[in-house]
C-alpha cells in the first residue's frame, strides 16, 4: 500500500527528468503555473512518464479536474490501491 508521503518522493525525479530541472521540490501544491515549462507537450510526457513508472493508466478525463500535485499524488494511490 503506497502513502501520498511515498508517492510524492517518487514523483520529484520524474519531475525533474521530463522538466530537465534539478532545482524542481514537489509539494502538494505544486501546479502547471509554478514549473517554468509546464505546457501541453511536457504534460503528455510527464503523465506517460508517471504511467510507466506506478504501471498505472489514467482515463481520458481523470486528469483534467486534478489541480495540483497533491491531487494528483492521491489519484495515483487510489489508482495503485484497485
Amino acid at each position: 500500500m503506497s502513502d501520498v508521503n511515498n508517492i510524492m518522493q517518487e514523483l520529484q525525479p520524474i519531475f525533474r527528468d521530463v522538466f530537465d530541472d534539478d532545482s524542481i521540490i514537489l509539494t502538494n501544491e505544486t501546479n502547471a503555473s509554478m514549473i517554468e515549462d509546464w505546457d501541453s507537450l511536457s504534460h503528455i510526457r510527464l503523465v506517460v512518464a508517471i504511467e510507466k513508472h506506478f504501471k498505472i493508466k489514467f482515463a481520458f478525463g481523470e486528469l483534467q479536474d486534478l489541480k495540483d500535485v497533491g491531487e494528483m499524488a492521491e489519484l495515483i494511490r487510489t489508482k495503485l490501491e484497485d
